[in-house]
């Protein structure tokens, strides 16, 4: 059973990194957008398209409070819940089987 137990402490811990990535890509993305990037430069594009796909569903539900998107605050806060949740779950329970 320590094997099952290490993968998934190497799973939660992969999962942590990824998630941290993609949270400073969504606070990358928003920072940018204060000062207007070119949409043709290919970092801003990187972001924008890496991005994007979980920001436009929060932004179509969520309206706009005063003209302040707040896609990037609900995104980070999610990501925030699942490392707090999943990734700690995924660690006890591999520190459990060990």
């Amino acid at each position: 059973m320590f094997i099952l137990g290490n993968l998934l402490i190497a799973i939660a811990k992969v999962l942590n990194i990824a998630l941290s990535i993609y949270m400073w890509l969504i606070i990358i993305r928003a920072l940018i957008s204060w000062v207007n990037p070119d949409p043709y430069n290919p970092i801003v594009r990187f972001l924008v398209s890496a991005t994007e796909p979980v920001l436009y569903p929060i932004r179509k539900r969520l309206p706009l409070f005063g003209g302040i998107d707040f896609s990037p605050l609900v995104a980070i806060l999610a990501i925030i819940f699942i490392q707090t949740f999943l990734v700690q779950s995924l660690m006890q329970l591999g520190m459990s089987l060990r």
